[in-house]
């Protein structure tokens, strides 16, 4: 199977739409939650993503647009853009991510947003993390997201290395163990501020980082017009 692995889409329809288009034919869609949050078209993501059958976890952003205490931990901005998307967020849109778990197994391959251990809040940034998490979870891979830097944590010979995927970096498993994280649709923070998403072969054991420019000015207009911060409107022009 192919399968596109998204993550941090942040309410940003027009990255995701970039990215599915990148994608083209796959298997299958998983998201790594924060499907919302920071941007400005929650509703049309969480459609898209119905749309096309995407399954996942939820994202400690999606958990704050629910409701929930998560939102005591954001900073001014993100607690400002999390207001207003629990604000303006439909009925389906709300039902949906509210279905959403908080880990998940898919074709024998851990998915979780923050970390394993710890899947709404913990930031995997580290090896010693990492292999902290490695002992979390039964499957040989996990998935996860939240820190929006494209990563990969692999575990061989009994050491965990780090791998930083260059522009269309591909990665050979070959049956070690590994944490991966596909960077971010919507808000990259890794200094690219194209769209990030991964495509996993689990047949050849092949995982393959990719990036698509799409229209950051359409975006940065929309949350500007909905009152949005203006420093998480202007961070996406600089990826960061």
């Amino acid at each position: 199977m192919r399968i596109a692995v998204l993550s941090d889409i942040h309410s940003n329809l027009v990255a995701l739409d970039a990215v599915l288009g990148d994608a083209g034919a796959v298997d299958a869609i998983w998201h790594l939650g924060d499907v919302v949050g920071y941007g400005p078209d929650p509703d049309g993501v969480v459609a898209r993503l119905m749309e096309i059958g995407a399954v996942g976890v939820l994202g400690n952003h999606d958990a704050a647009a629910l409701g929930g205490p998560e939102i005591d931990w954001f900073n001014p901005d993100a607690r400002a853009a999390a207001l207003w998307t629990r604000a303006t967020i439909g009925a389906a849109a709300r039902a949906w991510l509210a279905a959403q778990p908080v880990t998940a197994v898919r074709e024998g391959v851990a998915l979780a947003h923050g970390s394993p251990r710890d899947p709404l809040r913990e930031y995997i940034t580290s090896r010693d993390v990492a292999r902290q998490n490695l002992t979390a979870f039964e499957e040989r891979l996990g998935l996860h997201g939240h820190t929006h830097v494209p990563i990969a944590f692999v575990e061989d010979g009994g050491a965990v290395t780090s791998w930083s995927p260059a522009d269309a970096g591909r990665l050979a498993l070959e049956g070690r163990r590994a944490l991966l994280n596909p960077g971010s649709v919507g808000q990259p923070r890794d200094g690219d501020p194209r769209a990030a998403y991964a495509v996993l072969d689990d047949t050849l054991d092949v995982m393959t980082w990719h990036r698509v420019g799409y229209d950051i000015g359409s975006v940065q207009a929309a949350m500007r017009a909905a009152g949005l911060p203006a420093r998480l409107a202007d961070r996406l022009q600089h990826g960061m």
